[in-house]
């Protein structure tokens, strides 16, 4: 297990290099940083001497290893609009992207796995069907749309929820949060279904289908036999031997997600670190933009990595393959 876990961190940070390549290669092509920094007044003497102080001119594997001992040290930037760290505006707007994934994970797992269990249990009844055609459609909408649409119907028209924004927040600790006011929780409600909207049916068809196949097991014939109930059989033998590829897409949705909040953040102008890389974007602020790469990428691994260590230690035929 030891050589498994080694194995896997290992090919994370050579995943996190290729990553942080890609994002350096980016910013280098992505306009000039000393105009950035300079404006249009500088002469082109003077832009090309701080050039020559921030090692501008170097050859580009000299100013890439620079990159990385910086990000070893938790430098990844500075950003040019915001005057500061890059890392730490990016620290700044986590709380609301947090936030508002774990709220879409909570309802992702509050109604796929009874609406998954109960469609897979009795596959041909009405309500299952209505599940599964309503599953397709929302695969089926993008974010966005779905997320326009929930403006629409309950601010513009019903008047019942906010359209925009955070709404009131409190700092706890550093961490500025709307938990604990109920504008807050207001403010919350749409982004979070929308954001879910996406996953939701993915993972109940996930279960459905998983779980379908559990049950035409000969284990789950022999507990019939046995006379368990029909709790027992279903949640304890069976659901229980669905849930490792359902952790396994959990974990890589997981980091989908947190992308998918650009959109929703954009959307309902979520102040959060979606919303910040589209303004960086429109900015040209090229720092911040490498930095959200490298941070939302350093996220992706390491979930996928847990993910992965977590599955070898559930079921060691994972372990044995990986040795071959």
């Amino acid at each position: 297990m030891f050589a498994f876990i080694i194995r896997r961190i290992a090919q994370a940070i050579i995943v996190m290099l290729i990553i942080s390549f890609i994002g350096f290669a980016i910013k280098q092509s992505f306009g000039d940083p000393v105009r950035e920094i300079t404006g249009v007044s500088v002469s082109a003497a003077e832009r090309e001497k701080i050039r020559d102080e921030l090692g501008l001119n170097d050859p580009f594997m000299v100013q890439f290893g620079r990159f990385l001992e910086g990000a070893m040290k938790g430098d990844i930037g500075r950003s040019f609009f915001y005057k500061k760290s890059a890392l730490e505006v990016i620290l700044s707007k986590a709380p609301a992207t947090l936030e508002l994934v774990m709220c879409s994970a909570f309802i992702i797992v509050i109604f796929s796995v009874p609406l998954g269990i109960y469609s897979a249990i009795r596959p041909k009844s009405l309500f299952s069907r209505f599940v599964m055609g309503g599953s397709i459609v929302g695969v089926s909408i993008p974010v966005f749309l779905t997320a326009i649409l929930m403006i629409y119907i309950f601010s513009v028209e019903l008047h019942w929820l906010p359209s925009y924004g955070r709404g009131v927040t409190v700092n706890l600790g550093g961490w500025r949060t709307g938990f604990l006011t109920a504008d807050g929780w207001l403010h919350l409600i749409m982004p979070s279904l929308a954001l879910s909207s996406i996953m939701l049916p993915l993972f109940i068809r996930l279960i459905r289908s998983e779980m379908m196949e559990v049950l035409e097991n000969d284990y789950i014939k022999y507990a019939w036999a046995k006379g368990l109930t029909p709790r027992r059989v279903w949640i304890v033998h069976a659901f229980k031997n669905t849930l490792l590829p359902v952790i396994t897409v959990g974990g890589v949705q997981l980091g989908t997600m947190i992308a998918f909040t650009i959109l929703t953040e954009t959307v309902f102008q979520w102040q959060g670190m979606g919303f910040m890389f589209i303004e960086a974007v429109e900015r040209g602020d090229a720092p911040l933009m490498v930095a959200y790469l490298v941070v939302v990428g350093l996220i992706f691994v390491v979930v996928n990595t847990v993910v992965d260590v977590i599955y070898g230690l559930v079921n060691p035929q994972v372990r044995i393959t990986g040795q071959k």
